[in-house]
């Protein structure tokens, strides 16, 4: 493949293009998904109720409720809407030496990630219509401690094909 034009001066020299994709931007259900969602209708339905009791008294003081009533809609959305929107934002590189994760998202922006593909790598092949590569885990902090990020070619259509490419980049390292 061709690794001039956008490619100029992030690629390494000689360095080569095997596979570009892009994740299957379609709905997921997810349990973490449903969780959030459930919070989210309890703050809002709390919400409602505040406003609904505070309407029986004079004045628009009811209306303070629309925030979080607000918020608790927001929270509603993201979680059922986040995953699909985000998916669109993002776009996948294999080359011969690296995988790339680019993204373009709101407030974040445009960023770049690669991750060397070596024979030390650890790849998890998750097999289906839109299979699933993980090649990297990250250990990032939070509030209740440490939690583990696992990054990689998600929902793509052709998994076995970039599998078995991501297996010989790796068999050429050793």
């Amino acid at each position: 493949m061709n690794t001039q034009g956008d490619w100029a001066g992030i690629l390494d020299p000689r360095e080569t293009i095997l596979w570009q994709g892009r994740p299957d931007p379609g709905f997921v259900l997810r349990p973490a998904q449903i969780g959030v969602a459930l919070f989210g209708l309890a703050f809002s339905a709390f919400a409602m109720f505040w406003m609904i009791m505070a309407s029986q008294a004079p004045g628009g003081f009811w209306m303070f409720g629309l925030i979080h009533f607000s918020v608790g809609a927001g929270i509603i959305a993201w979680a059922f809407f986040w995953g699909p929107y985000s998916r669109r934002h993002i776009w996948y590189t294999l080359t011969d030496r690296r995988a790339f994760i680019a993204t373009d998202l709101p407030v974040v922006g445009k960023r770049l990630k690669s991750y060397p593909i070596t024979e030390d790598t650890v790849l998890d092949f998750e097999s289906g219509d839109l299979s699933t590569i993980i090649f990297h885990e990250e250990r990032k902090r939070g509030k209740n401690g440490h939690y583990t990020v696992r990054i990689g070619f998600e929902r793509i259509h052709d998994g076995a094909k970039v599998y078995r490419l991501m297996r010989n980049v790796q068999e050429r390292e050793a």
